[in-house]
């Protein structure tokens, strides 16, 4: 006779899973839509390099290629100022080689005429405020006075060496392991 609320209760509980199971395993809304999480596929086109400015009266690159006008990113118009590597070939007819989201209209640039638009690696905006400086649009000199003031308070507390008893000594050669290494 016991066993027969141990077996509902076990019943229950797999029922629950069952149930509950796929609700928690599907991303949140939003998640899988990110166009910048979502794979890319490789696209060449050809065309006209065609400049523009954007609503809010930063630059803006397009190319037409079969009838369908794509959107050329290269880099943030913050990064580069005046001087953003597409504008060289406004005007001029190129091959581009980058990447894109299926169905998306916007090609990240990877290459013009065969010549890298950039260094491979990570960008050189990468980072945020802190690596970037001043031309970053989060970078504020209240943020940077914040952050030498806790850098300073960091080197005051702990030197040069963090963590604490785990850096080596400067100017000294690791010990002999007296093995062939």
């Amino acid at each position: 006779m016991a066993r027969r609320p141990i077996l509902a209760g076990l019943a229950l509980m797999a029922l629950l899973i069952v149930v509950a199971l796929p609700v928690v395993a599907v991303d949140p809304p939003g998640k899988a839509n990110k166009p910048d999480k979502a794979p890319k596929e490789p696209i060449t086109l050809t065309g006209t390099v065609v400049a523009a400015t954007d609503a809010d009266g930063h630059p803006s690159f397009s190319l037409d290629s079969g009838g369908t006008t794509y959107t050329l990113e290269g880099g943030p118009w913050w990064f580069y100022g005046d001087q953003h590597p597409l504008k060289a070939h406004v005007g001029k007819s190129v091959t581009i080689v980058g990447g894109r989201v299926a169905g998306s209209t916007e090609v990240d640039v990877e290459t013009v005429d065969g010549n890298p638009l950039r260094a491979p690696g990570k960008p050189p905006w990468a980072g945020g405020w802190k690596a970037v400086g001043q031309i970053h649009p989060g970078w504020s000199q209240a943020k940077a006075d914040r952050f030498k003031a806790k850098a300073d308070r960091f080197k005051a507390k702990f030197g040069d060496c963090f963590p604490p008893g785990k850096c080596k000594q400067k100017g000294t050669e690791p010990a002999a392991t007296g093995r062939d290494e």
